[in-house]
C-alpha cells in the first residue's frame, strides 16, 4: 500500500508584497530543522522574544533600572540577539538559494545584521539602532505583513495623490504669498514660510485662530481662499490615501484567499490522486487472488 503522503507547502509564485514564500519542504534533518522553523509555536516564540527585547531596550534607557539590573539587562538583550542570529543561519542553511527569495527574510537579516556591527569608536552611535529588532514584529506577524505589503502596492497610487497634493500647495503657496506676504510675512512672506504655512492648515493644527482669524482681521474675505484650501486637501486628497490603502489591504487578503484556495485545490487533487492509485492496487490484488 502506498505510504502516507505528507503534505508539502508548495512554493508560492504570488509576488504580492506582504505574503510570505513558503519554499517546498525538504527531506531528512533539514526537513525536520524547516517543519521547526514554520511551526506556528516557532514562531509564537520570536514573536514574544521580540516583544521581551523590545522591553529590555527600554528599560536600559533608565539610568536608574541599569544601576540596579545593567549587568543582567545587557545579558538578556545578548541572549536574544544570539537566538535571533541562529534563526537566521539556520533559515540561511535551510533555504538556501530561495533565501533571498521571500523580501520578509531579507528585511530580518539586515535588521539582525545592524546588531551585529561592533558598536564602539565612532560606530558607538549604533548601539541606538539595536531597536530596530523590533521591526522584526512586522514580519512575524501575519497581519503587520499584510498591512506593510498593502502600502508597498499602493505607492503607485499613492505617489500620484501625492503629486496632485503637491500642484494644489504649490498653486495655493503662490496665491497666498501674493495676497497676504505683504501684511503677513512671518507666515507667507516666502513660497517656503506660505509652504509651511498652509500644511499646518491641511492638519486643523491651531489653523483658525492661529492664522486665519489674524488673517481675516485683515483681509475679511480670506474666508474664501482657506476653505476650499482646506475642503480640498484635509478632506479630499488625503482621503484618497486612505482608500488607496484600504483598497490595497482588500486586494492583500484576496491574493491570500485565493492562494489557500489553490492549495486547498492541490490538497485535493493529492488525496483524489492517491485513492485511485490505492484502487488499483486492490484491483491488481484481487484480480491475482481470482487466478
Amino acid at each position: 500500500m502506498p505510504q502516507d503522503r505528507q503534505t508539502r507547502p508548495r512554493d508560492s509564485k504570488d509576488d504580492t508584497p506582504g505574503l510570505r514564500r513558503i519554499p517546498p519542504r525538504q527531506g531528512g534533518l533539514l526537513g525536520r530543522v524547516q517543519a521547526v522553523l514554520e511551526s506556528a509555536h516557532f514562531q509564537n516564540a520570536i514573536i514574544v522574544l521580540i516583544a521581551l527585547n523590545a522591553v529590555t531596550l527600554g528599560l536600559e534607557t533608565s539610568p536608574t533600572v541599569m544601576s540596579v539590573a545593567g549587568p543582567l539587562l545587557m545579558a538578556l538583550d545578548t541572549a536574544f540577539l544570539t537566538v535571533f542570529t541562529l534563526e537566521i543561519l539556520a533559515k540561511l542553511v535551510v533555504y538556501r538559494g530561495r533565501f533571498h527569495r521571500d523580501p520578509w527574510n531579507i528585511f530580518d537579516a539586515v535588521v539582525v545584521g545592524i546588531a551585529l556591527v561592533p558598536a564602539t569608536g565612532s560606530l558607538s552611535a549604533l548601539r541606538a539602532l539595536r531597536i530596530l529588532r523590533v521591526l522584526r514584529l512586522i514580519s512575524a506577524v501575519p497581519a503587520m505583513r499584510r498591512v506593510v505589503g498593502a502600502l508597498v502596492t499602493s505607492i503607485p497610487g499613492i505617489g500620484s495623490i501625492l503629486g496632485l497634493l503637491l500642484l494644489v500647495f504649490y498653486i495655493f503657496a503662490v496665491i497666498a504669498t501674493k495676497m497676504f506676504g505683504a501684511a503677513f510675512p512671518e507666515w507667507f512672506g516666502t513660497i517656503g514660510a506660505s509652504l509651511y504655512s498652509l500644511f499646518q492648515i491641511m492638519t486643523l493644527e491651531s489653523w483658525s485662530m492661529g492664522i486665519v482669524r489674524p488673517v481675516m482681521e485683515v483681509y475679511p474675505l480670506a474666508w474664501a481662499y482657506f476653505v476650499p484650501f482646506i475642503l480640498v486637501t484635509s478632506f479630499t486628497v488625503l482621503n484618497l490615501f486612505i482608500g488607496i490603502v484600504v483598497d490595497a489591504i482588500q486586494r492583500q487578503h484576496e491574493a491570500e484567499d485565493t492562494e489557500e484556495a489553490e492549495h486547498v485545490i492541490a490538497e485535493s487533487q493529492g488525496h483524489h490522486d492517491e485513492i485511485i492509485a490505492e484502487l488499483r492496487a486492490l484491483r491488481r490484488e484481487v484480480e491475482a487472488l481470482k487466478r
